[in-house]
Parts: structure tokens; sequence; C-alpha cells
């Protein structure tokens, strides 16, 4: 059941009505709030939420800025049901100074590293809006909008320290790929947005070493994953390169993208955008209590050790590195999550699969525009497999399974109101 903090009215109407005082220091940039705020805002979060931090965890707080913001245009521009927190904003209010407010806010406290960033951004962009009571109205209902989100995600468990525990090893058990610690074990224990426990979406369990497909999938990786493979092609190199993009930032700039191209006012860019970004987090924290619970092998211990894994048609090659490392377990395969997640939100929210959604890479620098979000799909599939991230059917399992995050949070939350 979804609950709402709301916020009274007299606290923001006095709070309009102070005396507004001009800045007094220069800064040293300023911001075009003709822009989207929503689109600015969401850069300036996706910067400093991924500065040094994984794809899977950054979408936590992405989901948190974003929720955020969207609670703040809901209650400036109406029309909108509240996400977590019910603000109601005087007449004239902000919308601009209400989503940076909101914004700044969320970073400051959670992303405390980027804080001065952060606050560099807001007063550049608070100085670009004229002075008086819509900007302090606007402020305020900010203000309200991440106090709201903040206290929602209060003993979220979200920067709690998790220490890695290795299971018995044995065919089949993920064990470290790197010196480095597993990424994100907190993330299990994270607290979703939007439903109760991380485990209520967890997956069946991955195929048994002895099946048939299990081997075909080996025999996949072994001459398409390696990282010295004669026959993976440079085109196919180049697929697996093009999403080795830090997966936060690269979506978050697509969405960005997609929010222009489409022409959506700043309520549908902050209904879109937090759609995507919760569902993104929600997604993840599944996705994550499910690799921590099964803890399947990776094909770097898979490949190398065949000959424990009870399947005549495997053999091993202890010679075998992928192209790609990723240290922690196998499935289900976080960037098919992650894709699922954006895939399945956009489908809902546009009624279509045909949405054309362009894709940049600074890793190869070029960008891929897909005309079907099932062609991005594919491409991610592809691409885990063809750089030995990940053995074929986990990405088609994962692909089927993790839509259906994102559908139950689109009957149930961003919605327009029904007046």
């Amino acid at each position: 059941m979804k609950t709402h903090l709301r916020v009274a009215v007299g606290l923001l109407a006095t709070l309009t009505l102070a005396p507004v005082v001009a800045a007094t220091q220069p800064v040293a940039t300023s911001a075009d709030t003709t822009d989207n705020a929503v689109v600015h805002w969401s850069a300036v979060a996706e910067s400093a939420i991924a500065a040094g931090r994984p794809p899977a965890s950054s979408t936590v707080l992405g989901g948190m800025v974003h929720g955020a913001m969207y609670d703040a245009v809901a209650a400036v521009e109406g029309g909108l049901e509240p996400f977590v927190t019910e603000v109601t904003a005087p007449p004239g209010a902000s919308a601009e100074a209400a989503v940076a407010q909101a914004a700044r806010d969320v970073l400051v406290t959670r992303v405390p590293a980027q804080a001065g960033a952060v606050q560099a951004a807001f007063d550049a962009y608070l100085a670009a809006i004229p002075p008086g009571p819509a900007k302090q109205a606007g402020t305020a209902v900010g203000a309200a909008a991440a106090a709201g989100m903040l206290a929602a995600r209060l003993g979220d468990h979200y920067d709690d320290v998790v220490p890695y525990v290795q299971p018995t090893p044995g065919p089949g058990v993920f064990e470290p790929i790197a010196a480095t610690t597993p990424v994100d074990t907190k993330l299990p224990a994270v607290r979703p947005f939007t439903y109760d426990a991380p485990s209520s979406y967890r997956p069946d369990a991955p195929y048994r070493l002895t099946s048939k497909q299990y081997a075909a999938d080996v025999h996949e990786l072994q001459a398409l994953g390696r990282v010295d493979s004669t026959e993976r092609s440079a085109d196919q190199t180049e697929t697996v390169r093009f999403f080795t993009d830090q997966t936060f930032v690269q979506y978050s700039r697509a969405l960005r993208g997609l929010v222009e191209a489409q022409g959506l006012d700043l309520s549908e860019s902050a209904r879109m955008l937090a759609y995507v970004h919760v569902s993104a987090a929600d997604t993840l924290i599944a996705c994550w209590e499910a690799k921590y619970h099964y803890m399947f092998w990776r094909p770097n211990h898979a490949i190398a050790r065949a000959d424990s894994d009870g399947n005549a048609a495997t053999s091993p090659d202890p010679t075998w590195r992928p192209l790609v490392t990723g240290n922690h377990p196998e499935y289900p395969a976080g960037h098919g999550c992650y894709t699922a997640a954006l895939t399945e939100s956009l489908r809902r929210y546009f009624g279509t699969k045909h949405v054309e959604l362009t894709v940049t890479s600074t890793v190869v620098g070029k960008a891929r525009t897909y005309d079907r979000l099932d062609d991005l799909v594919a491409d991610v599939e592809d691409a885990r497999v063809w750089g030995g991230l990940h053995y074929r059917t986990t990405m088609q399992e994962t692909a089927k399974h993790f839509t259906e995050i994102a559908r139950d949070i689109g009957k149930h939350y961003f919605l327009r109101t029904a007046h």
C-alpha cells in the first residue's frame, strides 16, 4: 500500500513571505534555467553519483534524486500522484527552484563526498533565477520533497559495510575473479523503494551444470568470449566494448537525450525519468540479492575447471581468459537486469516498444540508435556473451524475469492524477 508524507501548506506559505536577500557572492558559472530543470539536475546527479561508484549501487541514489525531483514537480505543476512526499505548493512557486533544491538536498546528504561540487552547481543555477516569492516558494517545496525522501530512506542500509563471505568452493560456486572485494556486497540488504524484501522478486535457480544447454553455452564462450578469440569479429568486439561504459552513466545520458528528442515538458520528463530510475534501482536491488543468494560461478572458473562440473560435453581450458571481467556472481546478469528495467519502463511509459533511443559510448566514441527497445536488449545480450562475462542462457532468463519490477511499478507509481 502506498503511503505519502504530507507537508503542511502553512509552513510553505509562511516561507514564501520571508524577505528575499540577493546573493552577494559572485559565482564562477551560471545556469540557463530556460532548459528543462529536471534534465539539467539529472545530469548534475549523474556526475555526482557515479564518481567512484559502481553502476548497480549508483541506481539507488539515482532513484532517490529523481523521486524527490518528481515529487517537487508534482507539487508545483500538479496533475501527478506523489511518489513519497505529498507537498502542497503555494501558487506561483518556481518549478525550477523546486527541482534544484530537491536534487541538491538529496545529493549533499547522501553523496557527501560530492557536496562541494553539487553546492557550486546549485549556487550557479539559483543565481540565474530572479529573486522573489516564486523562487523562495520553489526552494521551500524542493526542500520539503527532499526531506520527505531522506526521511523515507533513513535506515535503508545503503551505507552499511557488508563483508564478503566466501561459501565453500566447488563446482558451480562463485569465487572472486579479482584481488578486490566482490562488487556491491551491500546491495542485497538495501531496502527497496516499492516492495518489502529484496528477495521478493528472486528468480528460479540457474540451470544444472550437467545440462545440454549449459554445455552449449560454455562452448560458445570458449570460442567467442576469450580475450584472444580468433572467431570473434571486429564488429562483435566493438559491441562488447561499447557496453563497457559505466552503465548508470551510459543509460542516464540516453534517457536525457530521449527526453529532449521527445520534447517532454517538465512534468512528463520528471515522470518518465523517475519511473525509469526507480525501476532500475529496485530491479538492481533484487538482481544483486539473487546474485549473492545463488553464488553461481563465472566463466573464468567454469571453463578452467570444466573437468569438475560433471558434464561429459565440456572440457577444461586453464588458459582461457575473458575479454571483460566482472567481479561478482554470474547469475543473474547485472547489465541484463538494468536493461530489462529500462526497456520495460520505457515500453510502459510510451505504450510501445517502438521507441527511438540513442545510446552513446565514451569507450568507443560512437552512438547507436535503436528503433525498437528489443534491439537494445539483444545487443546487450550479445555483448555480455562475446565479452566472456555471461552464459547466454543467463542473459536470456534475466531479460525475461527482470521486467516484472518495472511492470509492477508502472501499475502503481508515477501516475497522472484522475483529475
